[in-house]
């Protein structure tokens, strides 16, 4: 995660627990460039990454990036099951 975290800050302007929508998204990624999709991370312990898909669309956390006219989001939902240790992730192109 902080691999990719570092790497995107070339493209992306990152912000962490950004106001959108009707609370805050955990990652909120602005595109430097207009070809890129813009991209919302939602992290969720203990639970489903469909469950973070479906916080990501309820609280409409593409509400700012809809406002900066970016034409593609994707949504991702990254889950960590913290007795199994494993994590799952959905891409939703929303």
């Amino acid at each position: 995660m902080t691999l990719a975290y570092l790497s995107a800050r070339n493209k992306y302007r990152i912000e962490r627990e950004e106001k959108s929508g009707k609370g805050f998204a955990d990652f909120i990624f602005h595109p430097r460039r207009k070809n890129l999709p813009g991209i919302i991370l939602e992290l969720k312990a203990n639970d489903t990454p469909e469950a973070a898909i479906a916080q990501i669309k309820s609280r409409e956390y593409t509400e700012k990036l809809r406002k900066e006219n970016v034409e593609r989001i994707l949504a991702v939902g990254l889950s960590y099951d913290t007795e199994k240790k494993e994590h799952q992730c959905v891409v939703v192109d929303i």
